[in-house]
């Protein structure tokens, strides 16, 4: 803008002046001022849509330098995964060796970038947090582990070397680690295949052991080569319906220890486990099953009712299953009620993490099999660890790196599996504790750990009159959880082939097996992306009125379609030997209906003379689809149409030029659909290339 010889800009001279005198000039003058852009803007139209300005913006489209090759893609790909993050800081260590050693280490031990600003306030939170933690994750951590049919001492040991690391190398302040249900019902469904924990419990352990490492491994593994994208293979609407019906699972499977039944089927099916539990109703043991329902119902109430309606009192809710455990060991101890039926946990092995190296079988005939359930269990881990962590660190803005997070997990399974540790993740209940008792950072996972090391090493022996029923009551309890119906309405308002992969996880996990159920979710959620890449639609596009864009004239019905040209579009980012006839077909069968209506109508300028295939939306192309193009042109030209190419993207535009695509349709090849219908309709010859 100039400015004026007072100093200011012109654009002062039209600021409202509130002098009533002044408003009329003011409007003249803003009315001036948006003619003289409009014409202004016409101009510029005018001058982009003259026939040099628009052979101009065709060349630029058909002279594009050669896009990257697949080795060079490759490449920088491997570069952008494992090189990058530490590139520069590497190359830093010979300039400047201490911030560079810095650096490096706060990538690799993201606890390090906020203790800096650790202090005595965050501490004491984060204490008085682990120690709530503590109080429920010792009784659900013996529960897990009966629900993983190993010892329950296993469950404390899983709950004591994991947090540390993780409280090392994770990048969430709020994740509590531990066992969880859905781990554990997993192990206990897919490894007794392989190993009866029941006739043989020491091969059925070795082989959890086993499991446990190899899902470390998958998980360090995803994290170093940056394979996060595995994850998604379990959709949002898998895993809701997965968890919903392992929820159902493990509470059929937990009315055996609430009921105090002998003979229980090892099947995990509903038909299986009812007609089980049928069976065996005259075994019922009324005293476990008082013990065990009055408890559920007492922890249930605390954390539905008291800890809703009375914010202060979450503490009480989350030690409600610890409580339970003192109680009824009490209650069994001073009634002997382990004398009429009643089952205890009895012997529980106290002290330290006894190492587990030389229980690992890599040499097993189940090795393979072992390999296989642990990438399963790898998977489901961390797509429940890496949902829970990023929930929360949304609510205390900050970002959780997902890469870090599968590094973090993989070295602490791995480090448990060499620590009688089986596999470990982020609990959605523990960690919506955790928050609730004002956790700063993972130094409360730190707490937790010390607090159940301490409980190994003195308390374990007080444990012994523990009514099993009691751990079941505590299974129940943090059940509900698992089951979002609200989340299950949402899936079918939006999108119903979501909902039918939701629903055969449940289904599948309810009637079939574990396995089953992921296999559905996951095969439907496959025929989903296939079935829409197989029959892409295709939009026939219209202008929209008082513009130069263009757009679906189903979406928008005010599109007004352009008289002898038909615009059409794939909805597909890709044309490949998968589709390209399918599309072929359908731009055929469009184009030719087209046709003949206008020649029904005796409307020679109505009639359809060029089909424009707007390629904006295609990233690549292959030699079936190029041939399918070529089919495709030369059925309109037998029917008296041209085709057309309007905005190729790089891969694209290389691809037609290196197959000679270009000169078999005259260079009709141009930046915009407005240049392909102002150079073709009014233009009798076409520039070739």
């Amino acid at each position: 803008m100039a400015v004026t010889s007072e100093g200011e800009t012109e654009s002062s001279q039209f600021t409202p002046n509130t002098d009533p005198s002044n408003t009329k000039d003011f409007s003249q003058a803003l009315q001036s001022f948006a003619e003289s852009e409009k014409v202004q803007l016409s101009v510029f139209s005018q001058t982009l849509q003259t026939p040099v300005a628009s052979e101009r913006r065709r060349d630029w489209v058909l002279n594009v330098p050669k896009p990257p090759g697949l080795l060079s893609n490759l490449k920088s790909s491997f570069k952008k995964t494992l090189l990058c993050p530490l590139e520069n800081k590497i190359q830093c260590l010979g300039k400047h060796p201490v911030p560079a050693l810095v650096s490096i280490l706060n990538v690799i031990f993201p606890p390090l970038s906020w203790c800096k600003e650790y202090n005595v306030t965050k501490f004491r939170r984060d204490i008085l947090a682990g120690l709530t933690l503590a109080s429920l994750c010792i009784p659900q951590s013996i529960g897990y582990a009966t629900l993983a049919k190993l010892d329950p001492q296993y469950g404390l040991y899983t709950s004591v070397i994991p947090p540390l690391i993780y409280a090392m190398m994770g990048s969430s302040r709020d994740i509590a680690i531990g066992p969880v249900a859905v781990v554990s019902l997993l192990l206990s469904s897919m490894i007794p295949k392989l190993e009866d924990p029941t006739t043989n419990p020491i091969a059925y352990r070795k082989l959890v052991l086993t499991v446990t490492f190899f899902a470390g491994a998958f998980q360090a593994a995803f994290g170093l080569l940056r394979l996060g994208f595995l994850v998604d293979f379990l959709s949002h609407a898998a895993i809701v319906g997965f968890m919903a019906g392992a929820a159902c699972v493990i509470g059929l499977q937990q009315l055996k220890s609430l009921l105090g039944i002998s003979n229980f089927t090892n099947k995990t099916d509903i038909i299986s486990v009812l007609t089980s539990i049928c069976k065996s109703m005259h075994t019922l043991n009324p005293y476990s099953f008082i013990i065990g329902s009055s408890f559920l119902i007492f922890i249930l109430s605390t954390k539905y009712y008291l800890a809703r309606k009375y914010k202060k009192l979450f503490w009480l809710a989350a030690m409600a299953p610890l409580l339970s455990v003192i109680m009824s060991t009490l209650l069994v101890f001073l009634t002997r009620a382990d004398k009429h039926g009643v089952k205890i946990v009895k012997h529980i092995t106290g002290g330290l993490n006894p190492s587990s190296l030389h229980e690992l079988q890599f040499n097993s005939p189940h090795t393979a099999e072992a390999a296989k359930i642990g990438l399963i269990v790898a998977l489901v881990a961390l797509t429940e660890a890496i949902a829970v962590g990023r929930s929360f660190a949304t609510m205390k803005g900050y970002r959780l790196d997902g890469n870090k997070e599968m590094l973090a997990m993989g070295v602490m399974n791995i480090t448990g599996s060499l620590t009688s540790c089986y596999v470990a993740t982020g609990s959605f209940s523990r960690t919506a504790v955790n928050f609730s008792a004002g956790c700063e950072t993972a130094v409360s996972n730190i707490v937790m750990a010390i607090t159940v090391l301490i409980s190994l090493e003195f308390c374990t022996r007080l444990l012994y009159f523990t009514p099993v029923a009691i751990l079941a009551s505590i299974i129940l309890s943090a059940l509900p959880g698992l089951i979002n119906i609200s989340e299950a309405k949402y899936i079918w308002k939006v999108d119903k082939m979501d909902f039918l992969a939701c629903a055969a996880a449940f289904l599948g996990v309810l009637f079939v097996s574990v396995e089953i159920g992921l296999l559905l979710a996951v095969g439907i959620s496959f025929a989903k992306i296939i079935l829409n890449s197989i029959q892409p639609g295709t939009e026939k596009l219209g202008r929209l009125p008082g513009s130069d864009l263009f757009g679906d004239m189903e979406q928008y019905p005010i599109a007004t379609t352009t008289p002898g040209a038909l615009i059409v579009r794939v909805k597909s980012a890709l044309l490949c030997f998968a589709n390209a006839n399918f599309i072929r077909g359908r731009i055929l069968n469009l184009a030719l209906e087209e046709h003949d209506e206008g020649v029904m109508e005796s409307a020679n300028q109505d009639r359809v003379q060029l089909v424009i295939l707007d390629m904006s939306n295609l990233l690549n192309i292959d030699t079936s689809s190029i041939a399918a193009l070529e089919d495709l042109q030369n059925d309109l030209e037998s029917n008296g149409m041209q085709l057309a190419l309007a905005n190729p993207r790089w891969h694209v535009i290389h691809k037609l030029r290196l197959a000679n695509f270009l000169k078999k349709i005259k260079g009709r090849v141009f930046l915009t659909i407005g240049e392909a219908i102002e150079a073709c309709l009014t233009s009798k010859n076409m520039l070739p290339i």
